[in-house]
């Protein structure tokens, strides 16, 4: 058995319920919620998605929709914080065989520089576009004036989970270094920025034609393991 079927058997991501009115994974009209929602974010964009447009695509009603999710943004963080519930989940599964702390870093640099595809067998969710959607609108997730509260619901711990789990490999390979926790969620984001800029905006990146996944990997290696080896 291979070790991606072995994650396929394995997965089982449980949600904060406070992000939901109706648990979606548990009908067939929530599990299209979830699925269409996410085509339609990244084919128009957050902005122009609405629970309107969603019902015409899934052929329910505006009603419907909102008997599982509050509100849209509701429905962002459900599927940004599934996400990173996923990748956690991948960042487990390849390093928990690996002793040294340094391995476990490189595999981590490794697992965000490479474009996510859709490998496990969730019908109803596909990985690949479920990581676009976190790169293209990912932030809007919390940079809202009400993200104090959505902070104290913790809408945000596997965010913050994933963050952890990195900062306490950091700190392992270099007690020393004083921010862990600074460098991880750096390092998460700058690989979604750059991502971001090196397919859309490439003046803000130094990788010229070469979008490849070993450029973003340098870069990547080079910002974690300059900043714990000085």
């Amino acid at each position: 058995m291979s070790e991606i079927r072995k994650m396929e058997l394995a997965v089982q991501i449980k949600m904060n319920e406070k992000l939901f009115l109706r648990n979606p994974e548990l009908s067939e009209l929530g599990r299209n919620i979830i699925k269409y929602s996410v085509v339609m974010i990244r084919e128009k964009g957050f902005e122009d998605f609405t629970f309107k447009k969603l019902a015409q695509r899934i052929g329910t009603t505006e009603a419907s929709i909102y008997r599982y999710f509050e509100n849209k943004h509701r429905l962002l963080i459900y599927i940004v914080a599934w996400y990173w519930s996923y990748l956690e989940y991948k960042v487990v599964f390849y390093t928990q065989n690996l002793a040294n702390p340094e391995n476990r870093l490189k595999k981590i640099i490794e697992l965000l520089a490479k474009p996510v595809t859709d490998d496990f067998s969730t019908d109803y969710i596909d990985e690949k576009l479920v990581y676009e959607v976190a790169v293209w609108e990912g932030s809007k997730a919390y940079l809202t004036k009400h993200v104090s509260k959505d902070n104290k619901d913790r809408l945000f711990k596997p965010y913050k989970d994933l963050c952890g789990r990195i900062a306490n490999i950091i700190a392992e390979f270099n007690p020393r270094y004083k921010f862990p926790r600074s460098l991880s969620s750096t390092l998460l984001e700058m690989a979604h920025y750059q991502r971001f800029f090196m397919n859309n905006l490439p003046s803000l990146t130094d990788f010229g034609e070469d979008k490849s996944e070993e450029r973003l990997y340098q870069f990547l290696y080079q910002l974690v393991f300059d900043s714990l080896k000085k």
